[in-house]
């Protein structure tokens, strides 16, 4: 096959995880902006095609981009590992259409990088945060109430909560749940708890109308002040402005995601559960949680077993 050149062989393949994957708007953003920096690369080598980016080259631009050396800034072991991984999916896709007959990228690894465990807010810390979310005058604060609730009553990715349409919600008794879309579109149905029903339904009733007599009439359930659909951008400037109305630090898009997954575990929650909750394709994400509530079994441990009293255990004679 004659080579398309490497600007036509990316769009295609962005077309293909787009359409054909699924993938998020925001996923394909990551590719996109790795891909044009390993294009750039291989220009710079003087490659026009993927076809012709041998297994030295992909290794090469791996090294290239941990240490900068490819006029770009260099990468964080995580970001450097993500976009390595971008370049063993472009190749992968390449050998699948035909393009190239073995894949360059087979034996380039990214870099493993030491696991770091998601943080997750105390109890208390999730109401107070709870609390003041719906501080203030007018309908943003019942909107604002309303979403931070959905995030932590269902584990939802931000982006999945502001993506959520009016009709996705069902708050009749005994059934109230959301229609969550995740990552490549699966959809998933996940209950809500009383808090997050009350705060809904506040929000539909008295709030959501006045803000959507400003737009145009779209389904999305959060809406912002011009009434159209509440970015992901804003979901996440909500929490961290009611995270500092808490005196919370450090609080990320994932916070509540996170305290939603630990908080059942150590309330007992199978992990298989938490999984379906989460939208997690295999359990083995979901595991990543088990470690976080190590230090609650241990003071579970500590209080209750007869012989792990914090004393010094006689020694024998």
């Amino acid at each position: 096959m004659a080579a398309l050149g490497l600007e036509r062989e990316l769009a295609v393949y962005l077309a293909h995880v787009t359409v054909e994957r699924g993938l998020s708007t925001h996923t394909v953003a990551a590719y996109r902006r790795d891909l044009t920096r390993y294009c750039a690369y291989l220009a710079q080598c003087g490659i026009d095609s993927i076809a012709d980016a041998g297994a030295q080259v992909v290794a090469d631009f791996a090294q290239a981009i941990s240490e900068g050396t490819d006029e770009g800034n260099a990468l964080a072991p995580a970001s450097a590992a993500r976009t390595v991984v971008s370049v063993r999916g472009w190749h992968r896709f390449a050998v699948a259409e035909g393009w190239v007959l073995d894949d360059a990228s087979a034996d380039v690894k990214p870099r493993v990088t030491p696991s770091r465990l998601p943080k997750a807010l105390t109890t208390d810390q999730v109401e107070a945060l709870l609390e003041v979310a719906g501080l203030g005058e007018g309908p943003t604060a019942l909107r604002d109430k309303a979403l931070l609730e959905v995030l932590y009553g269902s584990g939802a990715r931000v982006s999945e909560a502001t993506g959520l349409d009016i009709d996705d919600v069902e708050l009749r008794d005994g059934a109230e749940s959301v229609l969550l879309r995740g990552k490549g579109r699966k959809e998933r149905v996940v209950p809500l708890g009383g808090y997050a029903k009350a705060a809904l339904e506040a929000y539909i009733v008295r709030a959501r109308p006045a803000l959507a007599i400003k737009g145009k009439g779209t389904p999305a359930l959060f809406l912002n002040a011009r009434g159209g659909r509440l970015s992901r951008q804003s979901g996440w400037t909500i929490l961290k402005a009611a995270a500092e109305r808490a005196g919370i630090a450090d609080v990320s898009p994932h916070t509540l995601r996170h305290s939603f997954a630990t908080h059942l575990l150590r309330g007992g929650a199978d992990i298989r559960v938490v999984q379906e909750l989460l939208g997690h394709a295999s359990v083995t994400t979901t595991q990543i949680y088990t470690f976080v509530t190590r230090d609650a079994l241990r003071e579970v441990y500590q209080s209750s077993h007869p012989r792990a009293l914090d004393k010094q255990a006689p020694r024998p004679e």
